[in-house]
């Protein structure tokens, strides 16, 4: 007897391939028999009726940011009512190990409760503890460059030297042979931007001898877009392992119109990329400093050499590309600072009421609070629209675990709740952009398949049965830019290996850590 049957459904597998009427079987934590024609289904212990909707492989989430999520909300609720069945967390050069990197993550985690600093020794005492956590989905992980070099160097402003590289490079694959898929880096954030290009490949080479791959958030994605680009292929090229870029995307209205040229280099070079569905991105505001100017120095900078500032801020700098230029203040919206007085405003507005410009305006608010976030409306639709229609771009969600029961009140981008069901009730069934075989190809065994998830991301006999039910008449993302925490519609089934993680209702933690 089976454990659990997903009867009279409309089997879309993961492959691309066309979809087909059956019911899906599932003993323990496989799929044990899949079905189709007249044939009746075998006996089971539990029947879930699919009255005809569409069951697919769990949605796998290559670029997400719980690193820590499973430790303070392990329900993972935003990931999971997506649909997703697995995040890759340690994005973005940024990872909870080493130690260093903590806080940044801590930072990051969307519900963060009380998180005091742990003894791990090892990469694999971080995915003991989230083990431990028993998180509903699965989470794979990668190692932050970011933290690596906190660690070996804190916030140093020049080369490794060679004993601090050796311990980076060895920090880095010591992890991923304790678990870890691979390296990340976040080369436009503190301290990935101090990092130059023999830097990050000398510690790629030793990921890639352990059986890695790397994973990139670029050195620029508008006016340095191609160059940044170049640079991670070269990366790759030179430490022999796969690339994958992070959140594809034309940033600022200098490389508006260029996301099949952006397609185009990465394909010829063999290197994949994920994308949010989404015309803004989110980060820190203090993102939008050069790197020679950190906010907790801000004070005394303005004071010395204001002018040079305002520069780059405004029109970036030869190694710094700025976030305003080509977008304006207008495009700068203020989610989360100080007592929210701001939040919801974008800088030109608050500029106005202030008596100042867009520059003294994002000034006086670092200075009231130097951790305040800001979301970026800086893509055209048409650039959106291009990458999402190519059918080997991942879908992921840049976001990170959260609740509206928890969090109601922290500001975070829509992406959160409402990336994957946006894909398919704007791009596949009122655009048609894309055909719903392509979008669950792309959400489920292109990634699993780069990230070495075995036997993840498709529907076949023998495979993990991680399976979303989903209404595709009714499924669409609810959460806004004004209204962010809002569970999507018409994800009406989530199975974690082979156990019901949500029906209506929340159910069993069946997530795992998987490791490379």
């Amino acid at each position: 007897m089976l454990d659990l049957l997903i009867d009279d459904v409309l089997v879309v597998d993961g492959t691309g391939s066309d979809p087909r009427h059956g019911s899906i079987g599932i003993d323990g934590d496989r799929v044990a028999w899949l079905g189709g024609g007249d044939a009746p289904p075998p006996a089971a212990a539990r029947t879930i009726e699919g009255d005809g909707r569409v069951a697919a492989p769990g949605f796998v989430d290559v670029h997400n940011h719980s690193d820590l999520s499973p430790l303070v909300h392990p329900r993972m609720s935003s990931v999971l009512r997506q649909g997703i069945t697995t995040a890759v967390v340690g994005n973005c050069g940024s990872s909870p190990w080493p130690l260093a990197g903590w806080q940044d993550c801590v930072d990051m985690c969307g519900d963060r409760g009380d998180l005091p600093l742990p003894a791990w020794r090892s990469w694999g005492d971080y995915l003991e503890a989230l083990e431990a956590a028993r998180p509903a989905v699965n989470v794979g992980t990668l190692v932050g460059h970011g933290s690596l070099r906190l660690e070996a160097m804190g916030l140093e402003r020049r080369h490794p030297t060679p004993d601090e590289l050796a311990t980076m490079s060895r920090t880095a694959s010591e992890a991923v042979r304790d678990g870890a898929l691979g390296l990340s880096t976040g080369l436009i954030y503190v301290p990935g931007i101090h990092a130059r290009t023999d830097e990050v490949v000398a510690i790629a080479r030793a990921v890639a001898e352990a059986g890695g791959l790397y994973t990139s958030h670029i050195r620029g994605e508008g006016r340095d877009l191609f160059a940044a680009l170049k640079e991670a292929i070269e990366i790759g090229s030179r430490a022999e392992l796969p690339v994958h870029v992070s959140h594809l995307k034309c940033e600022s209205s200098r490389v508006w119109g260029r996301a099949a040229d952006a397609l185009a280099l990465l394909r010829d070079a063999g290197v994949t990329a994920d994308q949010y569905p989404y015309t803004a991105w989110n980060s820190s505001l203090s993102s939008l400093l050069p790197p020679w100017a950190p906010v907790k120095d801000l004070a005394t900078i303005v004071r010395r050499d204001r002018d040079r500032l305002r520069a780059a801020v405004e029109h970036g700098e030869p190694e710094f590309q700025s976030s305003v230029d080509g977008v304006g203040w207008e495009a700068i919206v203020i989610v989360g600072s100080g007592d929210g007085r701001w939040n919801g405003r974008d800088l030109a507005s608050i500029a106005r009421e202030l008596g100042l410009d867009g520059f003294d305006a994002m000034l006086r608010l670092l200075l009231e609070d130097p951790d305040a976030s800001c979301i970026g409306h800086a893509m055209h639709e048409d650039d959106v629209r291009t990458i999402v229609a190519d059918p080997d771009v991942f879908v992921a969600t840049d976001g990170s675990a959260i609740s509206p029961e928890g969090s109601g009140e922290v500001p975070v981008h829509p992406r959160e709740y409402g990336t994957f069901p946006r894909v398919l009730a704007r791009y596949v069934r009122d655009d048609t952009v894309l055909t719903l075989p392509a979008a669950i190809r792309k959400m489920t065994s292109l990634p699993a398949d780069r990230f070495g998830l075995r036997d993840r991301g498709s529907l076949r006999e023998g495979a993990f049965a991680d399976v979303v039910v989903l209404d595709p008449d009714r499924v669409a993302d609810a959460a806004t830019f004004d209204a962010p925490h809002a569970y999507p519609a018409g994800v009406d089934v989530v199975i974690v290996n082979g156990q019901v993680a949500w029906d209506g209702g929340w159910g069993a933690h069946a997530g795992r850590v998987l490791r490379r």
